[in-house]
């Protein structure tokens, strides 16, 4: 079993930053690729980030040039560094692990609020 705790979501301005974490417990030595996916009010859950084990990384068209998202496999954690935020990326914002077995856990989610 793998659990995810996001934390840092929070109400920000147009134009702010934030910062989520997502902090990783369990079997996670079994866990290959982490990412950031977004639903708003009235929309399908949506990508926003991906990373590999080995750092590769993936953006959604949406936010890229924005966001950046890191991993720290020493302290099971991955990051999404939100930069110029804009009122579109209001959201509830969720982990994402899949373990090499093909296991897949999501976090509770955190909210992201940006103001106009």
């Amino acid at each position: 079993q793998v659990q995810l705790v996001e934390s840092g979501g929070g109400l920000v301005q147009a134009g702010g930053s934030l910062r989520l974490s997502c902090a990783a417990s369990g079997i996670i030595f079994r866990i290959n690729g982490m990412s950031w996916h977004r639903q708003a009010p009235g929309k399908q859950r949506e990508l926003v980030a991906s990373v590999t084990r080995g750092g590769t990384t993936n953006y959604a068209d949406s936010v890229k040039g924005r966001f950046t998202i890191s991993r720290d496999n020493a302290k099971n954690t991955v990051y999404l560094q939100m930069n110029s935020l804009k009122p579109e990326d209001t959201a509830v914002y969720y982990c994402y692990a899949a373990t090499v077995n093909g296991l897949q856990y999501w976090g509770q989610g955190t909210q992201v609020t940006v103001s106009s």
